[in-house]
């Protein structure tokens, strides 16, 4: 299926696109979740084609993102965005793609940031006819409004044992935490879950979410007593196809770097486009 694809290749342009449509997804679900949480509700700031995002304490969608195509930020516009964090106590992560403009990377040295770790970017196209996936025994369907708890059971086990080929994730979320942002995010962002069935029960899990031709692969996660069966595979499969009958040209998915998602996405056509930078202040 997708092993046999060309590789693709990002110039700035497609890096920029990719940037775009994160920025989307950071901003409209930390604005689910300032609608959720009323007086404590954090912001969202545009800043240099990008957004500064603070959602919730300890959530992941607190972060800097998008920036390096629209031009440097001001020193202002930084010192405002860092007196919002630093009022609710929370370090400043931005997350730079190193594809962006250089000046965006020495202005943050300049003002303290530190470099604390990468992830990579990976791509396919979806131009290419794509041949199912279909394991036997194994059913791919979304999941229903009433299956979230066992939904979010399956993604907390699989943040309780990531991987541990490459470099190490820096971040870890609580159940309650991860809880609330894939709410925000199924709700406002339009990211759509799915479930594997294996036999009889949930034996796996994912989602996605597509937005300006792009499909963004957001986490699968399989239990491990139903490893080794192709449920990955088949989760994959299931979105690529859905996601180039919507009409999307490309699918991404974030990794760690070095690590076996990281291998298993270009095992099955993945190419490496680019890698985001942590800095962190």
């Amino acid at each position: 299926m997708a092993s046999e694809h060309a590789p693709l290749f990002c110039d700035i342009e497609l890096g920029a696109r990719i940037e775009r449509v994160e920025t989307e997804l950071i901003a409209t679900g930390s604005a689910a979740a300032a609608a959720r949480l009323g007086d404590e509700a954090g912001f969202v700031i545009p800043i240099g084609g990008g957004v500064a995002s603070f959602a919730a304490m300890g959530s992941p969608l607190n972060k800097v993102a998008g920036l390096g195509f629209a031009g440097i930020p001001g020193e202002h516009e930084f010192e405002a965005l860092e007196k919002q964090f630093a009022v609710r106590d929370a370090p400043v992560q931005v997350e730079l793609a190193h594809l962006g403009d250089p000046g965006i990377g020495e202005l943050l040295t300049g003002r303290g940031y530190r470099l604390i770790s990468y992830e990579n970017v990976l791509g396919i196209s979806l131009t290419e006819p794509l041949e199912p996936v279909t394991p036997p025994g194994i059913e791919i369907r979304h999941s229903g409004a009433g299956e979230f708890e066992i939904w979010l059971d399956i993604v907390t086990e699989g943040f309780a044992h990531p991987d541990t080929q490459g470099v190490a994730s820096h971040e870890d979320f609580p159940r309650d935490v991860i809880a609330d942002a894939m709410r925000d995010l199924t709700a406002a962002a339009g990211v759509q879950r799915y479930v594997a069935i294996h036999e009889q029960g949930i034996a796996g899990v994912a989602s996605m979410r597509m937005s300006q031709g792009i499909a963004q692969l957001t986490g699968a996660t399989t239990l491990p007593a139903h490893r080794r069966y192709g449920i990955q595979s088949a989760l994959l499969s299931a979105r690529l196809i859905e996601a180039a009958a919507a009409g999307c040209d490309i699918a991404v998915i974030t990794t760690q770097p070095g690590s076996k998602s990281q291998q298993n996405a270009q095992r099955r056509g993945f190419s490496l486009l680019y890698t985001r930078a942590i800095l962190v202040k």
